[in-house]
């Protein structure tokens, strides 16, 4: 592929070149954007291999955070537009923690990730379940800006789930000339970030698929379901989901969980 006329891999349309940034501290990487839906691309990321030594870079210091404040977000989500009592996959789900928050609410969450240990979701990952098991919403969060070929990921999960709800930030609008220094969310230094996306990208996506787009800030729902945009900005409110979780009668799955894993284990009574 020449590099001065790279293709969307969104859209297909042409990218120009925007900026040159140093990928992990030594490579000088070009970036492009989509003449046509703003999609952002790195040239061939041929540096992966090295990125991924760690599966979650160090630099991930919002993990925990991002976990506690999706918890609530997604129960309600759920609760108020969603079958409560169908099966939920966590896509890219890393070591396991919000499948493990959101069985704690008890939501029958499990959990798929090729890259990452399952440090806390043990027995509760895509594996353990039939296959072509088809789930009532897919989650993934801080996954969409890693894909190297997002179109082809994107219908990988649509296989498992006509719901996908996803993080991503989007490119800010009011900054012109976007580069690594005036965003931070480009994050070269760690050389994950190869995929980042427009509100006009997405809403291509879900052109694409025939399916509507919901978006409030970094979080976005693909799906066949009508919603209020309104109420799902709202349900999308970390202090107001948190709130309303408090409020929601739970029916946590721990102590079922528990004798689960225990018979998994062989333990006796």
């Amino acid at each position: 592929m020449n590099i001065e006329n790279m293709n969307c891999k969104i859209c297909n349309a042409p990218s120009k070149e925007i900026f040159t940034a140093k990928i992990l501290s030594k490579y000088d990487a070009k970036y492009f954007q989509c003449t046509k839906c703003k999609f952002i691309q790195t040239e061939h990321p041929y540096w992966l291999d090295e990125a991924y030594n760690s599966a979650i870079t160090h630099l991930d210091l919002g993990l925990i955070f991002r976990n506690n404040a999706f918890k609530y977000i997604v129960f309600n989500l759920i609760n108020i537009y969603f079958d409560k009592k169908g099966k939920f996959i966590d896509y890219g789900g890393g070591y396991g923690m919000f499948v493990r928050l959101e069985r704690d609410l008890g939501l029958d969450f499990y959990r798929q990730d090729k890259y990452c240990e399952n440090l806390f979701a043990k027995y509760f990952d895509i594996e353990d379940l039939p296959r072509n098991t088809k789930f009532e919403i897919l989650t993934t969060f801080e996954v969409f800006e890693h894909l190297q070929d997002p179109i082809i990921e994107i219908e990988k999960m649509l296989t498992l789930s006509d719901n996908i709800l996803f993080s991503t930030e989007l490119q800010p609008r009011d900054i012109e000339n976007l580069n690594p220094s005036n965003w931070h969310y480009i994050l070269p230094e760690i050389g994950q970030h190869i995929a980042l996306y427009s509100i006009e990208s997405l809403q291509y996506i879900a052109k694409k698929y025939n399916l509507n787009l919901y978006s409030s800030n970094s979080i976005h729902l693909l799906t066949k379901k009508k919603l209020s945009s309104t109420f799902f900005r709202l349900n999308t409110n970390f202090k107001l989901s948190r709130a309303l979780t408090q409020i929601i009668p739970k029916n946590t799955l721990i102590m079922r969980d528990f004798s689960f894993i225990k018979e998994k284990l062989g333990v006796k009574p």
